[in-house]
């Protein structure tokens, strides 16, 4: 019987190994930007064209590379960094494992251009499916030059699995993000599709974090330092009050190294035991300096992933270092490293205009005649004397009381089946409400229960659906814009659905560079309701679901229509509940939400009759 086992050859071997280390175009972006940091770079640029999956392009001053070292970069297993196993315990570099470059070069097609201080001319090299196709002397800048095309072309099952442009473009911010906050000595710029997303100064740990999260993420920051023999803590916690339900904010470092570590989140969040609204999550920019030793980076493939040597220490160092630093702010303890100029007092301009009391005559009759003497105004007291006025409802003498309540074109048709009819009410239908959640309407054949914030979010989904898809919608203008800030990823997401909030109502006056200007609202949208709508659309976005039977615009006119609608322990008035009863029966779909919940019951007279025998 022959040997069934054999060694693979060498470009399956790397596409294997591509599978760990590449998943995505977020992926080759982490390890170019790291061999670029180990480098020594000051200045780094990344260019990504299509979300990464046409070009990923990282641009740096470092110290290059020789022509042997070029070729020996994209050899399996070949690295700079560590020559022994006792070196896996002493790492102070980003990239060490060698497989980074030789597994991008086995599915994309590679370009490398590099140069040292001490060489005239530098190297190019071209890479296609791990065979070098080309290399020749080249004139470029110190520094080294990586372009990475058509990522997965010769794997088509993994490029079909990739997300869409949205979706791989927010992974490859998150990325330069994090690397970019680890590193702050160091500039950065990141292009998209030619049109520059960020562009990072040197500067300190806040000055990075405050430009890429926005200016007025300044005022939110707490700085924290603990130093210990076990472990260094600096950085920055976010003031209590300016905890949001997203999760976006939360960062940990670990030797210059993002780090994901649900221990080490739950000793933060610990520290806020009491401070924090309900399901708010804090925010925090954490940098941990610990013995190289002390720590294993090598667990998983990404790196993200690591192991203290003493967690539960670590653990209670972290949590009492937030609460030393939070009991501080309490205190409002100077913070001498905070931009001064970045304070602005926004919160005036974001402030709801007091609207003027407008105080009229109820008995006043522009149809019947007055005399000076017969009318008497006095602007100290507010007070008005006029003749009374015998017959000013003879105006409205003639309308139907009942056509107030609903027409013969709402009265319920569902799939052919009658829900109710007005021929069963009596003349004396009432409508009230009970327990501020039901609007209740008597019929001569029972009650019909309403669930008032379902029927209202029913009622907007369709108006918004027809907003979006036939007509423009109309909107209310604000005296005074309202502004928000919001970092550029966010911001980005607004970008592409401007054209369909605008349809239902939004006026943007400024959308771009971390700031956001609103002018106009939809007339159903108060404006405290602005910010908490747009986060929970943005949070919606960036859920990576799974495709359902929903479009986008289903899904934003659901995802609005839930937020403005009318809320449970709300009090209605007449008109109101009338109002609410008429809409929802002229809906196309009036007995359920868009979420498939039921709206109303209907409640028979033998139903009730049943319960008595």
């Amino acid at each position: 019987m022959s040997d069934i086992i054999r060694l693979l050859p060498d470009h399956v071997a790397n596409q294997i190994a591509a599978g760990e280390v590449v998943q995505r175009p977020a992926s080759v972006v982490k390890e170019l930007l790291e061999n670029a940091i180990d480098a020594n770079a000051g200045s780094i640029i990344l260019i990504v064209k299509d979300a990464g999956k046409t070009l990923v392009q990282v641009i740096d001053d470092g110290k290059g590379m020789s022509t042997t070292d070029a070729r020996m970069a994209f050899e399996r297993h070949a690295t700079s960094k560590i020559s022994t196993a006792d070196d896996l315990f002493q790492l102070a570099t980003k990239g060490f494992r060698g497989e980074a470059l030789a597994s991008v070069a086995a599915i994309a097609h590679v370009n490398v251009k590099t140069r040292r201080a001490q060489d005239d001319l530098g190297t190019q090299l071209t890479i296609e499916g791990s065979k070098v196709v080309h290399q020749e002397p080249v004139v470029t800048p110190q520094g080294t030059i990586i372009s990475v095309r058509n990522l997965f072309y010769n794997v088509p099952a993994r490029r079909k699995f990739l997300k869409s442009d949205t979706v791989e473009l927010r992974n490859i911010t998150n990325e330069f993000h994090r690397v970019a906050m680890a590193h702050p000595q160091i500039a950065f710029k990141f292009v998209n599709n030619d049109s520059e997303l960020f562009n990072l100064p040197a500067g300190s740990y806040r000055q990075r974090i405050v430009n890429i999260m926005g200016s007025r993420v300044d005022e939110k920051l707490v700085p924290i330092k603990e130093e210990t023999e076990l472990i260094r803590i600096h950085g920055y916690i976010g003031k209590p009050e300016f905890a949001r339900k997203t999760k976006g904010l939360q960062y940990f470092f670990a030797n210059d190294r993002f780090i994901k570590h649900s221990y080490l989140h739950h000793a933060v969040v610990a520290a806020y035991d009491g401070l924090l609204p309900d399901k708010a999550n804090p925010s925090y920019f954490l940098y941990l300096d610990v013995p190289p030793e002390s720590i294993d980076i090598n667990i998983h493939p990404t790196k993200t992933e690591v192991k203290f040597e003493d967690e539960h220490s670590i653990y209670a160092i972290v949590r009492a270092s937030v609460k030393h630093a939070l009991g501080q702010f309490s205190i409002d303890a100077i913070d001498f490293q905070k931009d001064t100029e970045l304070d602005l007092p926004y919160e005036k301009a974001r402030s709801n205009a007091q609207a003027p009391r407008i105080e009229v005559n109820p008995d006043f009759n522009p149809f019947k005649e007055q005399s000076s003497s017969s009318h008497k105004h006095t602007t100290s007291n507010r007070s008005y004397k006029s003749s009374p006025s015998s017959s000013w409802e003879a105006l409205y003498a003639g309308l139907d009381e009942e056509s107030v309540l609903i027409d013969q074109a709402s009265t319920g048709a569902v799939n052919g089946e009658t829900l109710f009819s007005l021929s069963e009410a009596d003349n004396s239908t009432n409508i009230f409400q009970l327990q501020r959640k039901f609007i209740i309407s008597t019929l001569k054949s029972g009650l019909l229960v309403i669930n008032q914030n379902r029927a209202h979010e029913r009622i907007l989904y369709e108006q918004l659906l027809r907003q979006l898809t036939v007509q423009n919608a109309v909107s209310q203008q604000l005296l005074f814009p309202i502004e928000l800030e919001r970092p550029a990823e966010e911001v980005l997401i607004l970008q592409q659905l401007q054209t369909e909030l605008e349809s239902v109502g939004f006026l943007f006056k400024n959308l771009e560079n971390a700031n956001i200007q609103i002018e106009g609202l939809p007339l159903d949208l108060k404006a405290v309701d602005v910010e908490p709508l747009l986060d929970s659309i943005i949070r919606f976005q960036q859920e990576d679901l799974p495709e359902d039977n929903f479009s986008q615009v289903d899904r934003l006119a659901m995802r609005m229509a839930s937020k403005m609608a009318i809320k449970t322990g709300e009090s209605l008035q007449l008109q109101q509940m009338e109002q609410i009863i008429n809409e929802l029966f002229a809906c196309k779909e009036p007995e359920l939400t868009a979420q498939g919940k039921k709206v109303f019951i209907n409640i028979t007279g033998e139903h009730l009759n049943s319960k008595f025998n």
